[in-house]
């Protein structure tokens, strides 16, 4: 059983790390395609989060499945406010032109 505990832990270290890495050699010209993509993985996740929230297998898996809930939720919002605000910077204003 502490084994699977190490190896569990072992993938979420390196997924992080891994993440990070892939996340900061981005360039600002592709972040707005890459956030849509994000936030379309995180409504996945939030899905995944409400499932677990609702499996009814004990008050702790119910806590922790919550806990997951409010994150995926303000990830995607604040993902999709994100990719809004920098797609706002390329319109081109109206008033300015003759």
């Amino acid at each position: 059983m502490t084994g699977i505990v190490i190896m569990q832990l072992y993938v979420f270290v390196l997924a992080g790390y891994v993440g990070y890495q892939v996340i900061t050699r981005v360039p600002p010209l592709l972040h707005t395609p890459l956030m849509s993509a994000a936030n379309a993985i995180t409504g996945i996740s939030l899905v995944g989060s409400l499932v677990a929230a609702g499996s009814n297998r004990g008050a702790l898996s119910s806590a922790l499945g919550m806990i997951a809930v409010i994150c995926a939720s303000i990830n995607v919002v604040g993902g999709f406010l994100i990719t809004d605000r920098m797609l706002k910077m390329f319109k081109r204003d109206e008033r300015k032109r003759p």
